[in-house]
């Protein structure tokens, strides 16, 4: 399936891939020298954004033997890190991981890790107060300079969505860093099924996005793998959504359908 994912995104050409966690299964060391090969497959650190998911987290494993494999997808690129710096100093800024910042043409790409390491049967996430903050400060800054932001976080931030086990243990105050500094897309992965919403912002809603997994045969047509394509406008702010879903008698991915997000 993966290799069908590669033949379609080949086709499809997006300006830049953004992937919401969970490269591995249980966070063994070999998994990470794996996902670490396919992201090479998938394209160069400046065309591919990553987060960690909480799978990627399950257990603790050195840094030399997990999350620094992939250390050129995780970190902010070299115009994020510029701006990061004006904001908190050279020094500070290059120690912090996240949130991370990615210029995209005119996008900002906003990543947070959510994932930590969970008692077994647990699949919850935390982002932390300091993390939370940072957050804040970086999307009024981005609003204020008037550039399109884009918030990349493996677990759902909206309430309610997934049970107590497997939740983002402060979803509520990433809401309220969203309703005060606001954002114009929230991305989100972790539930294996489509899950389309919104949170509030300083301005209007912010729609709130969930994927399935890109790699997942699924037992049910609502869990089949999927991709999302986003075209952002920045002159009017409109945003829409053109689903790709895989099928098993073609072994290829095709459109299933597309949605307007956001009308400016």
């Amino acid at each position: 399936m993966l290799e069908a994912l590669l033949r379609d995104l080949a086709d499809t050409r997006p300006d830049h891939l953004a992937i919401t966690g969970d490269l591995t299964n249980v966070a063994l060391p070999e998994e990470f020298d794996e996902a670490r090969r396919w992201l090479a497959r998938l394209g160069p650190p400046h065309a591919v954004t990553l987060i960690p998911g909480n799978h990627d987290a399950y257990v603790r494993v050195p840094d030399a033997r997990s999350w620094a494999l992939w250390s050129d997808y995780l970190a902010s690129d070299a115009s994020g890190g510029e701006l990061l710096a004006e904001l908190w100093g050279r020094e500070k800024a290059d120690a912090l991981a996240f949130p991370s910042l990615r210029r995209v043409g005119p996008l900002a790409l906003v990543g947070l890790c959510s994932a930590v390491p969970t008692a077994p049967l647990l699949a919850s996430g935390s982002l932390g107060s300091e993390q939370l903050r940072r957050l804040s400060e970086l999307l009024a800054e981005l609003g204020s300079r008037g550039i399109p932001r884009v918030v990349l976080v493996h677990h759902p931030p909206e309430p309610g969505v997934v049970t107590a086990r497997r939740a983002l243990r402060d979803a509520s105050a990433l809401c309220d860093v969203l309703r005060g500094s606001g954002a114009e897309l929230v991305l989100h992965g972790h539930l294996h099924r489509t899950h389309i919403g919104s949170l509030p912002g300083p301005t209007g809603p912010i729609p709130v996005v969930g994927v399935r997994s890109a790699s997942h045969v699924g037992g049910k047509p609502g869990r089949v793998a999927r991709y999302h394509l986003y075209r952002v406008e920045p002159g009017t702010g409109r945003i829409t959504l053109q689903a790709r879903e895989y099928s098993a008698e073609s072994d290829r991915f095709h459109d299933a359908g597309e949605q307007l997000l956001r009308s400016g």
